[in-house]
């Protein structure tokens, strides 16, 4: 427990060096955990970025820094999400960036701070941590410590979730992520799915052309956007949002890393596989200059990683459940296991996954996956 002799205060984000302690308290905090992988920073200060991130075309954030003796010691986030109470209607403000010392008074200020800006925004409850929005690093890691975060997941320490607790904050869902050895054939009632897949017609399994990037892409989120239109929380993502991935992927995305599955020519489900970026900057300690971009480039082009991640997959609801929506599911799922063993990589991580959607908790199990970390979400309601 860090000792609390200094005096805690906590200070608003508003200029261009608070922000940059904002961006820069995990090395504090996570300088011993070797688990802990150092994001680039100047992707962060776009992160944070009103005129480069789309987030905030359409939702409203504050930023607070804890401070002991002058010392940043702490963190926090809270943002109104207007595309999210237009959706749900539940008068729910979001938390996120949460990091924090070991200390129960800090994380109690923090919290309190952003409890207090949202009952002036006239919300009724809090949940979080959204990093910013559930379309982007979402949820605190209570379980899975000791093995580094794939891409777009997060780290935390494990007394995080004990003191928020300890301060009301409930559970609301837990997110699963599963290790996947991409080296592992399907096994056999899988396989034979996949065979009755293949002999159809109608089926056909294929790589994102890249000549129609932005298009493809649109595709792709169109896709995404209906198959998980009825999950827990899902937001829509917006036109300037789809732009923004299409333009931060792009260096990074592969053609056959994509799969896109059409019967009879209409596009109906797909999978998204991407090398674990984490994997390549895990020893830059977040600068790309001098030399850190030449390395990052040969890492993801050359040598490549042996690690990816599988962000996205879905099926269209008309094609969901069922036998055609298993064939779906798996043949996009191969498709892109093949690709990935073809570059390389060994290993995978298929996240986030909600704890009680058992029709993919059973489709991903039967590939042999098994969940090895775990992030919640948590929430309460704000006291008048």
């Amino acid at each position: 427990m860090t000792s609390g002799s200094q005096a805690l205060s906590i200070k608003a984000v508003e200029t261009a060096a608070e922000r940059e302690a904002f961006i820069r308290l995990p090395w504090t905090l996570y300088r011993d955990d070797a688990a802990w992988v150092p994001p680039l920073l100047q992707e962060r200060r776009d992160h944070l970025n009103p005129g480069k991130n789309p987030f905030f075309q359409d939702a409203k954030a504050r930023f607070w820094l804890a401070l002991r003796g002058g010392r940043p010691v702490g963190r926090i986030s809270a943002q109104v999400n207007h595309s999210h109470l237009a959706r749900h209607r539940d008068a729910t403000g979001h938390f996120g960036m949460l990091e924090a010392e070991d200390d129960a008074e800090t994380f109690q200020a923090l919290t309190e701070t952003a409890e207090t800006w949202l009952r002036e925004q006239g919300m009724r409850r809090i949940a979080g941590p959204f990093n910013l929005s559930i379309n982007e690093e979402l949820g605190l890691l209570v379980d899975g410590f000791a093995t580094p975060p794939y891409l777009l997941m997060g780290h935390a320490r494990p007394y995080y979730a004990g003191l928020l607790e300890a301060l009301g904050y409930r559970k609301l869902k837990d997110l699963l992520c599963y290790h996947y050895d991409a080296r592992t054939q399907p096994p056999p009632p899988v396989a034979a799915l996949l065979r009755k897949a293949a002999a159809l017609d109608t089926l056909t399994v294929r790589p994102m052309d890249m000549g129609r990037y932005e298009q493809e892409l649109s595709t792709i989120m169109d896709i995404f956007n209906d198959a998980w239109s009825e999950n827990w929380g899902f937001v829509p993502m917006s036109e300037a949002e789809l732009k923004r991935t299409a333009k931060d992927l792009k260096p990074i995305v592969r053609p056959q890393s994509i799969a896109i599955a059409e019967l009879d020519g209409v596009p109906v489900a797909m999978a998204i596989s991407l090398p674990n970026v984490n994997e390549a900057i895990a020893d830059l300690d977040g600068r790309l200059l001098p030399f850190g971009w030449a390395r990052l480039i040969w890492r993801l082009k050359v040598n490549t990683t042996k690690t990816a991640r599988v962000p996205l997959m879905g099926v269209r609801r008309t094609h969901q459940g069922g036998l055609m929506g298993a064939m779906l599911a798996f043949s996009v799922i191969e498709r892109i296991r093949q690709s990935q063993c073809a570059l390389g990589v060994e290993h995978g991580e298929l996240s986030w996954v909600l704890e009680d959607n058992q029709p993919m908790i059973r489709m991903i199990e039967a590939l042999g996956a098994v969940p090895y970390k775990t992030y919640r979400l948590y929430g309460r309601d704000l006291a008048a």
